[in-house]
């Protein structure tokens, strides 16, 4: 990478456009960026940290601090333009950040956007734009490159200070420089997987534990009473033998539960012998109640038998006679019958003469039909008559229908003439409505918008406010971050200055007898240093320093969230007034700088405008679908009163006819109607006549038949009544029974047949006399017996069963753990080598003699790298003194890999980095920034760097150091590279002829040039 051309304008110190032509200053090799304190020296750097990453180094970065110069003035915006060459491409990077800039319209000032822009030259077409994307550019130059920006803040602009640090660090803090460089986070990660794979692996083999022993415990369980002569063993989880003992004890288990099995196979065995034999007892003994309960029941049957026989024979007797009594049931039931027919027939009879005339009261059958047959002939010539009443009737209908039609008519003509005389109004609102809705159509999207910006500028004035409160409370937090950073550093200092005010007394513990001294050689020491009261040590220091280091890396993380919130409270600011100069705004009285109150009327009264107007835009289909309606309502009502007018003409004339039609059918119907009130009416009377008539005729007749037929069925009981044996028809009735009677005596009667015959078979049977004649039975006892033998018999097979289903599941739950074991196997074997892993990347395993981790082992490559690269140089610089080493053995307690020692030649003894002095520091730490700068460029592809800057130092070195370090610095032109010093020292200048300066002036600083004997602006 070769720098060529740097544009500055409004940035940092530098208020108006500075210029500055690397490629001029590169051709001598070695050029000096000098100028004042506070000039803008190392603004310089941020500005090409800034072009390349669009962010200046992160130590210079101040939370809440502008970029923009304070001299420049407000229409000139804030730019910074590279030209490099990088992967063999030349690329020109424009970069402008987000800063303030007057309103086009009104007062006040707006916040505009940052802006990037990436060009590339092209030999035929020249330079062509290739990205305007902030995120586009810095993967580019990222991926071009080769470097992150701290990677690139640390390797091309070499800050000194760091690399002093870097020097006199522990392990920990090389370590996090070095991964932050060389990107080892792969490598701690693979540490990380190998730790959560030894987790998985242990937890998978304790769940394999847990799931055997809870089989144990299920086992112990299943066993019962052999579980408890036999105790489990007491292993836990995880321990090697657990699967070995369980299956042992389960084996033990199994056969105690056998033992026990064949023991209740035994006494069940005797049991069923018991039980056999008081069944047998039982049995014998309920055979003998039984038989004995029989002969005394028998006995009883037969008493009781003997007692019934005369009501048997009285029975047979009753029977005998309602049995001839059923040959004369028939005429009884026909005689029945006929008498009341009779008197239904003499009823009828009363109740039709009674509705009769009282000259007719006592009249026969053919009287009654005669005069039937003459209102017959009479009903039949009114036929025509009625006929006539029924057109008649309905002439008067349709006269109705007629008058009713008219009326409507005559309606609907009004109704018409009314609506259509109000056409021309309903037309004309219509047309208005259609063109208002319109209109608001037009406004609608003219509010739509204003409304959508307006409610971005809520939004963001909201955001700004809540960002105000956030950026008070990160301003709090930032002063007290520093206050506390500036606690803890000068805690450190003085611990610091109290420890070597001690380090003879730190120096005297490791005095041993009769070996030499470290410091002066000698094997006496007569008066080693004791420490005094407050005595600090080196982990007090550690400690110390570690705790500023902290509270340094807060107050930058302070800082940090502090100019992050800033930032974006400037944007929300800038998006909040973004368009308050817009000619909408100017009209609403806007203020430059909103509040959230006035933003939401705003947007309330938008929305309510807009929601209004949309509400009238939407009824432009209603209002034009009303207009085609109300036409062919119009048109529908005209035509509806012409069909009107022509149907009154043609009703006049229908209703003359049908008067006509009535007044002749009126003579016919006067002559019918008699005395009646119609002809209907005439005729329903002598219908009803005819009606009383016919029926008292015929209940004449059928009263008569009813009292001949009542005669013959008294001849026909009284001659049954003597065929079958009886004095009169009365005692024949009498001794009936019916069906159901005689069924009853017929059961009675053999039921006690049936009873005696049963009686006389018990009596002959000989075993029930036999066991009359013996003892009473004892059935009570023997089912005592058995009840207990039974119940002996229930427990011995119950615990023949659960000994059997004890040994089953047994042997289920030890094959269950026969086969976790087997499966555990694997997994107890995985968890052992990912645990062998795991430790030894982690540096916890015996194997790691130097307990050194995996990430460490990395870091401690490259860091050999380094240290062989710088020595190349420090050899020069201090005329063949000092080299650096890396050192990998254990300080102490702590893990061992990142150490750092210096060599020196004069003594050849090797000593720890922090012994050096300030100079033999600066020229140390500067061989160990460029060898690290060539191990990074290796590491990040082979980038060339063409351009480095060093920034200060140079003032702690002699004469003679200066020209050796100068003479390294100028070697580096062998590898075609150009090397800037930034510094003060006065002696620089007299010896490095090409020269960037940096000149304070009241209105900004300035660059000036010097190549050779010129010197240009």
């Amino acid at each position: 990478m070769r720098l060529h051309r740097l544009d500055i304008t409004a940035f940092g110190p530098f208020g108006a456009t500075q210029e500055i032509d690397f490629d001029a200053l590169s051709a001598a090799g070695l050029f000096l960026l000098h100028g004042p304190t506070g000039a803008g020296k190392t603004s310089v750097l941020d500005a090409v940290c800034y072009a390349l990453y669009g962010a200046v180094p992160g130590a210079r970065q101040s939370p809440g601090t502008s970029l923009r110069s304070d001299h420049a003035p407000v229409d000139l915006p804030t730019e910074v333009r590279l030209e490099l060459t990088v992967g063999g491409r030349r690329l020109e990077i424009t970069r402008r950040p987000a800063q303030p800039r007057p309103k086009k319209r009104g007062g006040g000032h707006t916040t505009e956007k940052a802006q990037s822009l990436l060009r590339v030259y092209d030999a035929e077409q020249g330079w062509q734009a290739q990205s305007r994307s902030h995120q586009e550019i810095g993967e580019e130059i990222t991926q071009l490159i080769g470097m992150s920006r701290e990677q690139f803040c640390q390797v091309v602009l070499l800050p000194q200070g760091d690399f002093a640090r870097f020097l006199r660090a522990d392990a920990e803090a090389r370590g996090k420089l070095l991964g932050r460089l060389f990107d080892t986070r792969r490598f701690a990660a693979v540490e990380e997987r190998l730790a959560e794979l030894r987790r998985i692996a242990e937890n998978q083999v304790r769940a394999g534990d847990d799931q055997i022993l809870a089989l144990a415990q299920r086992i112990a369980q299943a066993a019962g009473p052999a579980g408890a002569e036999y105790p489990m063993p007491q292993v836990q989880p995880g321990e090697p033998g657990l699967a070995d003992a369980a299956l042992e004890w389960a084996a033990t288990a199994r056969s105690s539960a056998r033992e026990r099995l064949d023991i209740a196979a035994q006494v069940l065995s005797a049991a069923e012998s018991r039980h056999v034999a008081a069944r047998s007892a039982l049995d014998s003994e309920r055979e003998l109640a039984a038989l004995q309960q029989r002969y005394a029941e028998t006995r009883r049957r037969a008493a009781a038998s003997e007692a019934g026989r005369s009501g048997h024979d009285e029975d047979q007797d009753q029977l005998r006679r309602a049995r001839r009594a059923d040959r004369v049931a028939p005429a009884l039931e026909l005689r029945d019958e006929a008498e009341r027919a009779y008197r239904r027939a003499s009823a009828a009879r009363d109740r039709s003469r009674s509705r009769l005339p009282d000259p007719l009261a006592d009249a026969g059958a053919e009287q009654l039909t005669a005069l039937e047959r003459g209102l017959r002939e009479e009903l039949g010539g009114l036929d025509a008559a009625r006929r006539a009443e029924r057109r008649s009737a309905d002439i008067d209908s349709e006269r109705t229908a007629l008058e009713r039609q008219a009326r409507a008519d005559d309606e609907l003509i009004r109704d018409a003439e009314g609506w259509l005389a109000g056409w021309e109004d309903t037309r004309t609102g219509l047309l208005a409505r259609i063109e208002a809705a319109q209109e608001a159509a037009t406004r609608a999207e003219a509010l739509a918008g204003r409304l959508d910006p307006a409610r971005r500028r809520l939004d963001a004035a909201r955001r700004r406010d809540a960002l105000a409160a956030e950026a008070a409370g990160a301003e709090d937090r930032l002063g007290e971050a520093r206050e506390h950073a500036l606690g803890t550093r000068e805690h450190w200092l003085d611990v610091r200055e109290r420890r070597l005010r001690d380090i003879a007394a730190e120096l005297a513990r490791g005095l041993v007898e009769g070996e030499a001294c470290a410091v002066c050689g000698s094997a006496d020491h007569p008066r080693p240093a004791r420490a005094g009261d407050g005595h600090v040590d080196q982990a007090t220091e550690d400690a110390a320093e570690a705790a500023h280091r902290r509270a340094e890396h807060a107050r930058t993380e302070a800082e940090h969230a502090l100019g992050s919130v800033r930032e974006r409270y400037a944007a929300a600011r800038a998006e909040a007034v973004e368009t308050a100069d817009t000619a909408a705004d100017a009209d609403a009285g806007r203020a430059v700088d909103p509040s959230v109150a006035t933003l939401a009327a705003l947007v309330d009264t938008l929305t309510r405008e807009h929601a209004q107007a949309y509400r009238t835009a939407a009824g432009t289909h209603t209002a034009r679908e009303a207009l085609t309606a109300a036409e062919r309502e119009q048109a529908q009502r005209a035509e509806d009163r012409q069909q009107a007018e022509r149907r009154v003409s043609a009703r006049t004339s229908r209703r003359e006819g049908l008067d006509v039609e009535q007044a002749s059918l009126e003579e016919v119907l006067v002559q019918a109607r008699g005395g009646s009130a119609s002809v209907t009416e005439h005729a329903a009377l002598l219908q009803n006549r005819v009606v009383l008539l016919a029926e008292a005729a015929t209940t004449v007749r059928e009263e008569e038949s009813a009292a001949a037929r009542l005669k013959e069925a008294d001849d026909r009981l009284a001659d049954a009544a003597f065929r079958a044996g009886f004095d009169t028809p009365q005692a024949a009735a009498e001794t009936l029974l019916g069906d159901l009677g005689q069924r009853a005596l017929q059961h009675r009667i053999d039921a006690w047949q049936a009873e005696a015959a049963a009686v006389a078979d018990r009596l002959a049977e000989t075993g029930a006399r036999a066991a009359a004649d013996r003892a009473p039975a004892a059935p009570d006892a023997a089912q005592q017996v058995h009840d207990r033998a039974e119940r002996l018999l229930r427990d011995a097979s119950g615990a023949l069963a659960s000994a059997r289903e004890r040994c089953a599941e047994l042997g289920r739950l030890s094959r269950r753990a026969a086969e976790e074991v087997r499966g555990l196997g694997p997994v107890r074997e995985e968890h052992e080598r990912v645990a062998r892993l795991a430790g030894l990347t982690a540096g916890t395993s015996a194997d790691n003699e130097r307990k050194m981790r995996l990430e460490s082992y990395v870091l401690a490559a490259r860091l050999e790298q380094v240290a062989a690269a710088a020595t190349a140089r420090l050899r020069r610089m201090s005329s063949g003194r000092y080299e650096l080493v890396h050192s990998d053995a254990r300080a102490g307690g702590r893990r061992s890999g990142l150490g750092l020692h210096v060599i020196d030649a004069w003594t050849g003894r090797e000593r720890d980095t922090a012994t050096l002095s300030g100079g033999e520091t600066f020229f140390a730490s500067l061989a160990l920034a460029l060898g690290l700068a060539d191990v990074v460029t290796d590491e990040a592809g082979g980038v060339r760097l063409d351009t480095l800057f060093i920034d200060e130092g140079f003032g702690s070195l002699d004469e003679q150091t200066l020209d050796e370090v100068l003479d390294v610095l100028d070697s580096l032109r062998e590898r075609d590279r150009s090397v800037g010093i930034v510094s003060h020292v006065g002696d620089l200048r007299r010896r490095i002829p090409a020269q960037l300066e940096v000149v304070k002036e009241r209105d900004g600083s300035a660059v000036r040039h010097r190549v050779g004997d010129g010197i240009s602006d």
